[in-house]
């Protein structure tokens, strides 16, 4: 029988800082909260080697008194707390008095310190959650964190991190939230000794965001600051330019804590049902604001979970905010301007004016415009394209021959296809199947010649008589199938097209989405997609695939980087193939869209040429048979 014996201290520290320390992100998030707690006006972080070698994080807070310094590294030591009754109203982000403990566990940390009453600052190093050195030494007002060689004593915690690259990039979009959530405080993040971003502190949600995200965010918002039973919403949902294909940028601050909860997502969700496409998430960044004591913070290891207390009340008032703000939107749209200012222009230009000057070269606006106005110079000039015809020229034929076009020519068109001379198959439909017959997979020449197409119904389905039975085919599912195989035999022979954009679209991405696209932009080649490095967030979108050119190229590009979380942690092939069955969907025809019967007899001859052509990429059917016999038996012809 094993004997059970109590665990060392050393231990115990170690196993307790797995619950508080995940990752590099992890000590940044309790470093800065802390900083926060303190009372500073002004944070800086920086990182190292993906925050693994190197974390610095200096405020100008209250700071740590001396002799208090060595308690503040003891377990369950905290200055936010004094009693259980605190919990239930908690007002700090910080409680529970173990993250200092955790991360000197399992790292090499110093401490400066000063308080503004004190005449010298306090210096402490601790290596595995041993004291090495404590000394007075000489330190400004606040306190300066460094963590180097995080889990260097805990290698089986070390091995399972991700690249540096990674791990920086979680704690850039961490520190981007928590700037957020306090307009207050002037943030600055360094990584690898390059400035990253800089806010300017002045207490201005709109300010903190055009600082974090940009012009290309900050111009597309839409505002909301309401109240109901006692909970104030407010902050920013974005406009559809913004929407997303994953949750990513669904970002809430439950009285200024950054959380996640499933319960707020569902919310803006469904308010913005009828505004937000489907399969799409909008842009958002809400704060909820609502006493203390209806919310449970104290529900998860990090903290980033809440339960509330009264959940359909804060679902009621969201959900109804999203839906307003979104309805306010849709009618400022409809009577303002065409061009469609932003109702922030004036805010976005002062911002313009008071965005840190010291900021390095992605944040300098001026020469970041001089760069976007030569490339768009330069692709002008090389472009192949030129203009054929005057535009009233366009417009004068198409007035003269407006009436060759009307619904009624269309439908004549189409019987006269449909039906040729006599009843029988007319010769430029005989013509059009014998081309559309090579390397036919499924069917024989005799079959494709000698099934009917009977016409559309519903304007979502078509009918087909072939061999004594009557096939269903859903036109969109039919097309996804058929844009499908073409993208992946252009895939397999290598022979996809592009379709140039002039001039490029610079669209503004996550920190996680950019490094995907570095990551797997051979892959986007592949697929046809032209697209080249335009700053620390911005990329050019340059060409997109030939046969998709139809699709709005931003919508397009959106969608083939949803889910970005899993493209590090799937195979790539997969992951393509997943994404050109989105892109497929987007370029079909859809249900109630009505097309001639010209292109349903090519759209028919090609699904039919596939390995299975009975199924879209999605696993939907593209065809329903249902047989003469089947048909006689319900009008009682046939018995049994």
């Amino acid at each position: 029988m094993n004997e059970i014996k109590e665990l060392d201290q050393r231990v115990i520290d170690k196993i307790a800082a797995g619950e508080v320390v995940e990752r590099p992100a992890s000590v940044v998030k309790e470093l800065v909260e802390n900083s926060i707690d303190a009372g500073s006006t002004a944070i800086s972080v920086e990182i190292e080697g993906g925050g693994i070698d190197l974390i610095r994080v200096t405020d100008n807070g209250s700071g740590i008194a001396s002799d208090q310094i060595e308690l503040a590294f003891t377990r369950h030591a905290t200055s936010k707390i004094r009693s259980d009754e605190e919990l239930k109203s908690i007002s700090s982000l910080g409680f529970r008095g173990e993250a200092l403990s955790s991360i000197a566990a399992v790292s090499k940390t110093e401490v400066f310190t000063k308080g503004s009453d004190q005449m010298a600052g306090a210096y402490c190093r601790i290596e595995g959650g041993v004291i090495k050195e404590k000394a007075q030494k000489a330190a400004p007002d606040g306190t300066t964190f460094i963590v180097r060689s995080l889990f260097y004593n805990t290698p089986a915690r070390r091995k399972f991190l991700k690249s540096p690259v990674t791990e920086g990039n979680y704690i850039r979009e961490l520190i981007e939230k928590l700037a957020i959530s306090h307009p207050e405080i002037a943030f600055k993040f360094r990584s690898n000794k390059a400035d990253k971003f800089i806010t300017v502190g002045d207490g201005k949600l709109l300010n903190a965001v055009y600082c974090v995200y940009g012009r290309g965010i900050a111009a597309h918002l839409l505002e909301l600051d309401t109240e109901a039973c006692g909970i104030r919403i407010r902050g920013f949902i974005g406009k559809s330019e913004l929407n997303r294909g994953n949750r990513t940028m669904e970002i809430f601050f439950v009285n200024e804590r950054l959380v996640k909860s499933n319960i707020l997502s569902k919310a803006i969700e469904d308010g913005g049902e009828g505004y937000v496409m489907k399969h799409q998430y909008p842009f958002a960044i809400l704060f909820i604001d609502l006493d203390r004591s209806l919310v449970d913070v104290n529900v998860h290891p990090g903290k980033q979970e809440v339960r509330f207390m009264d959940e359909p009340a804060v679902y009621q008032a969201l959900s109804q905010a999203v839906h307003d703000a979104y309805h306010r939107g849709d009618m400022e749209r409809s009577t303002g301007d065409l061009e469609e200012k932003s109702a922030f222009a004036p805010e976005l230009a002062r911002a313009d004016e008071s965005r840190p000057k010291s900021a390095p070269e992605p944040f300098e606006k001026d020469r970041l415009q001089q760069i976007k106005e030569s490339i768009r110079e330069q692709i002008s000039k090389d472009s192949p394209y030129e203009r054929k015809y005057d535009r009233k020229e366009v417009d004068s034929f198409l007035c003269e021959h407006k009436g060759d076009y009307t619904d009624e020519s269309k439908e004549k068109s189409d019987r006269e296809f449909l039906s040729g001379d006599n009843g029988q198959i007319s010769p430029e439909r005989r013509d059009i199947l014998d081309r559309s017959f090579e390397q036919s997979s499924f069917i024989s020449k005799d079959s494709i010649e000698n099934h009917r197409l009977i016409g559309p119904a519903f304007d979502t389905y078509w009918i087909f008589e072939y061999n004594d039975a009557l096939y269903l085919v859903d036109q969109h599912a039919a097309h996804e199938k058929v844009n499908y195989e073409r993208l992946m035999r252009g895939l397999s022979d290598q022979t996809m097209t592009s379709e140039s954009i002039s001039p490029p679209i610079i669209m503004t991405l996550t920190v996680q989405e950019k490094q995907a696209v570095s990551e797997h932009i051979d892959a986007f080649e592949e697929l046809g997609f032209r697209i080249s490095d335009f700053g620390e967030r911005e990329v050019a979108l340059e060409a997109v695939p030939g046969n998709l050119f139809d699709i709005d190229p931003e919508e397009l590009f959106t969608n083939v980087l949803s889910d970005i979380d899993s493209w590090n942690k799937s195979g790539l092939p997969r992951i393509v193939r997943e994404r050109i069955a989105t892109i497929a969907c987007k370029a079909s025809v859809k249900g109630n869209q009505r097309i001639s019967a010209r292109e349903m007899e090519h759209l028919f001859v090609e699904m039919m040429k596939a390995d299975e052509p009975f199924h879209c990429p999605h696993g939907r059917p593209t065809v329903i048979r249902l047989t003469k016999a089947e048909i006689d038996r319900r009008f009682k012809r046939i018995v049994g």
